[in-house]
């Protein structure tokens, strides 16, 4: 469910996407910022958060929250500060903010590039199988390079990774900008980059998303990832539509110029962070494996990852769009344009609409809930032929995703020690690039054996049914209660 660009270029997280889902030297940990240094306690309200330990993160959500009497606001705004995002991460921690912005900068010219890689192969090869292939170029480097950086990520400064990761993914813009300019023609080069991106995003991705709960304090980090989420459906939604219009007026080199100075917003981000190397005592290297291990032993953290698997695996019709706008509605790419745009829309109204997530408690219930919301609406969305009314499901599919993303990330941040952050935001990478493709081929091939509407609504079905089974074989994930987290 966690969006990550299947065309293509990598959004710049999200992210945590999904998620929650880059002169002078390198600073060493007592260099300046306008964050606390994290390698030292910090003082957060009434709550001091040093490394941490499930102690100290059950202090942080018990009683970090800032108490404010029933009568403070009048109820109207308390309303609308109960139903919109949260915005105190962004208000109230600097180094979030800045970071925050870039992310969702570089968020909207990945998907510019996105666009302009797309338009390009196609213009140079006339063949959608061509164009299709440049996801395949990025899925390779997504799960190897994924795995690979969640371990760097935990053994080295998560702040200097994020810089050559941002670094890598500007030249690699600048490169398709020259290209473009070049006139070079070669449909070669267009993969070649696409595949170097894709290693770039995957290796600085996990230590973007373990910076996020050294960032702000643990009672923030549900508003945090659903701000995530904002910045991450912003590129979905806006990124291409900026692009396309570029591309029109001045070619696919506009494109890419933007996306080029666009990380400057993230590099500069990156570079007034504090240093930030993970804590707890590390024996040895960071295995991969190890990373799986700890998975595999945390029943908790396994559950919420199945869940998104089944979502993914069974609840996706992606590849039936086509089909289904000439099948369902008479319509053509502007019809499959509605419906791939409708879970992004979806997906950004709910982060737009979260100031409620921070209030719960039992994230694990919430999680279980948000994912069978998705498959009946998927199921839905299968068995009516109306588009207004299809679009409308596949909104609220989207914005049931948001929901369980948010807290399978705040889940993952605050249940899992720093010093496995990076591992298992690597293995989220692979989960959310492997997932949607299994997802892809599940659908195509049951609507080979019977239609593309049985596909659909079978597939959201057995979605639910998977739910229901993890919630029967996992009972204690049901009661999963933030203020005292276990992995």
């Amino acid at each position: 469910m966690n969006a990550v660009p299947t065309n293509q270029s990598p959004a710049s997280e999200s992210p945590s996407q999904s998620p929650r889902s880059p002169g002078r030297s390198l600073p060493g940990p007592d260099a300046p910022g306008d964050g606390p240094a994290p390698d030292r306690p910090v003082t957060a309200g009434t709550v001091t958060a040093g490394p941490a330990t499930p102690d100290a993160v059950t202090a942080d959500f018990v009683t970090a929250a800032p108490a404010e009497s029933a009568g403070a606001a009048p109820w109207y705004r308390r309303a609308a500060r109960g139903a919109f995002a949260d915005l105190s991460p962004l208000r109230e921690n600097a180094d979030y903010r800045r970071l925050w912005f870039g992310q969702a900068v570089s968020s909207i010219g990945q998907q510019m590039t996105a666009v302009a890689v797309s338009v390009q192969v196609y213009d140079l090869t006339g063949s959608s199988f061509a164009t299709g292939l440049v996801g395949l170029c990025s899925l390779f480097p997504l799960v190897a390079f994924g795995l690979y950086g969640g371990a760097i990520a935990d053994t080295v400064d998560r702040r200097r990774l994020g810089l050559i990761g941002a670094a890598g993914l500007a030249l690699v813009s600048a490169v398709l900008a020259g290209q473009a300019l070049a006139d070079l023609g070669q449909v070669l080069v267009l993969y070649a980059a696409v595949a170097v991106q894709a290693g770039f995003f995957a290796i600085s991705s996990p230590a973007r998303s373990a910076m996020v709960p050294r960032l702000v304090p643990a009672h923030q980090l549900p508003a945090a990832n659903a701000l995530n989420t904002v910045s991450m459906n912003l590129g979905l939604t806006v990124g291409p539509m900026i692009g396309g219009v570029l591309i029109g007026a001045y070619g696919a080199q506009a494109a890419y110029l933007v996306d080029t100075l666009a990380f400057t917003a993230t590099l500069y981000a990156m570079w007034r962070l504090p240093a930030m190397r993970p804590l707890g005592e590390r024996k040895g290297r960071a295995s991969v494996l190890d990373g799986l291990r700890f998975l595999r032993e945390q029943p908790n953290l396994r559950t919420s990852f199945l869940a998104d698997l089944a979502a993914m695996i069974f609840g996706m019709p992606r590849a039936l769009f086509p089909a289904i706008a000439v099948g369902f509605y008479g319509g053509d790419a502007r019809t499959v344009g509605l419906l791939v745009s409708a879970p992004a829309v979806g997906a950004l109204i709910g982060a737009l609409f979260s100031g409620w997530i921070s209030r719960v408690h039992r994230q694990g219930l919430a999680v279980l809930a948000a994912v069978a919301a998705w498959g009946l609406a998927i199921a839905a969305f299968g068995l009516l032929h109306n588009l207004w009314l299809g679009l409308f499901m596949l909104a609220l599919a989207g914005c049931a995703d948001t929901v369980s993303m948010i807290f399978r990330n705040t889940m993952m941040q605050v249940a899992a020690p720093d010093e496995m952050r990076g591992r298992l935001q690597g293995i989220f990478i692979v989960v959310v690039a492997g997932g949607p493709r299994l997802g892809d081929f599940e659908s195509g091939a049951v609507a080979s054996l019977t239609s593309p509407a049985v596909s659909v609504v079978t597939g959201g079905l057995a979605c639910v049914a998977a739910i229901l089974l993890l919630a029967a074989r996992r009972p204690a994930f049901l009661r999963y209660d933030a203020r005292h987290p276990t992995p």
